[in-house]
């Protein structure tokens, strides 16, 4: 007996000491967690590559890592510093538009005295409520201006602090470098310390990578592909900001439900209050093809059945997201999500029936 409670005091002490050594080893790589995480999330959407590189052409592991991390330098780094230094330009014309007589002169012309601002009032009219011209200019241009000052201080932020940029690229392309290495030592590590099954934790884990691959290749893909052809479609018909739009739509393409819409449909209200009537309706039936088209033609090809989420889950835990963990949010909220519906999935299958018998047991007198 005294063994026995000498043995629990042991390991109890253990406990507590591995605990510590736990949370300041998090606290250590705290400031480092996001680039940790994205670096083992395109790890794991590149691996294909280096495996093809150190299997198929026989070179060795350091090798092909190295050569694996150049690729996404330049695929990814060279068009981020491209973008920004558009994005900036964009941003900063958009607020300049906000502050010119252009958008007054529009309202002026198309709201101001007219006939359907008389019939949105007639409507508004069991309501107590009367728009006016002005309100509407005002209102506009303020949303305007705020919408363009947002974007630019965030992208002139980025801009400014090229220098942590690069350094936060370049570290997160050191995490990548060794994850895809030695990422299948660290997995069996994870494994074999996790209290869980094996086959719980491989499933974890595989859930994860699925979903990783759905974000960035599904979503990402299918997103540029949708910002490309429609800043490319606003540029050849003239519409201002052609690239910043081009940049919303494809991170509204993340979304579901809202998508690219949330940019084409008030374009195609622009376009019919502006007499462009014909070009309005080629936009609202290219912005169906496209959406539609996308959303369930190629990417339902390009992620398969691999990651199994409801709609309205995917829309809420980007949107949350976003909020808690800012433009990495896209990443984060998905995979915490799957996490939580992977973790149910286990409950059920595994420990559902253990705990009601446990707690039948215990109500049976």
């Amino acid at each position: 007996m005294e063994d026995l409670s000498h043995q629990n005091m042991i390991l109890w002490f253990f406990l507590s000491f591995f605990l510590v050594s736990i949370y300041l080893m998090g606290k250590l790589l705290s400031p480092f967690f996001s680039i940790i995480i994205l670096g083992a999330v395109v790890a794991g959407v590149s691996y294909p590559l280096f495996q093809w590189l150190a299997d198929r052409k026989k070179i060795k592991p350091g090798v092909a890592s190295f050569i694996t991390c150049i690729t996404i330098f330049c695929v990814l780094f060279v068009p981020i510093v491209f973008f920004i230094g558009l994005l900036t330009q964009e941003a900063y014309g958009l607020i300049q538009l906000a502050r010119s007589s252009a958008i007054s002169s529009f309202i002026n012309t198309y709201f101001t005295n007219s006939a359907l601002l008389e019939k949105i009032n007639s409507l508004l009219t069991n309501y107590d409520i009367a728009i006016t011209g002005d309100e509407l200019n005002k209102t506009i241009s303020d949303i305007g201006k705020e919408v363009g000052l947002f974007l630019y201080q965030q992208v002139r932020a980025i801009a400014s602090n090229t220098l942590s940029l690069l350094a936060n690229f370049f570290l997160m392309l050191l995490v990548i470098f060794f994850l895809l290495i030695d990422g299948s030592k660290l997995v069996q590590f994870l494994i074999d310390l996790s209290p869980l099954p094996d086959e719980q934790d491989v499933q974890l884990i595989n859930k994860f990578r699925d979903m990783a691959s759905a974000v960035l290749v599904g979503n990402g893909l299918c997103g540029i592909i949708q910002g490309v052809v429609g800043g490319l479609l606003f540029w050849l018909f003239g519409l201002q900001s052609a690239f910043l739009w081009g940049v919303i739509m494809s991170l509204l393409a993340f979304l579901p439900i809202i998508g690219i819409g949330a940019v084409f449909i008030p374009a195609v209200i622009f376009l019919f209050l502006t007499g462009r009537v014909s070009t309005g309706f080629l936009f609202l039936i290219f912005y169906v093809l496209l959406s539609g088209g996308v959303e369930y033609i190629l990417k339902p090809r390009v992620v398969g059945k691999k990651v199994q989420m409801h709609t309205l889950l995917v829309f809420l835990s980007i949107i949350g997201g976003l909020k808690i963990f800012g433009i990495l949010g896209i990443i984060y909220g998905p995979l915490i999500a799957t996490a939580f519906l992977t973790l149910t999935d286990i409950y059920h299958a595994s420990y559902q029936q253990v705990i009601e018998q446990s707690q039948h047991r215990t109500v049976r007198p």
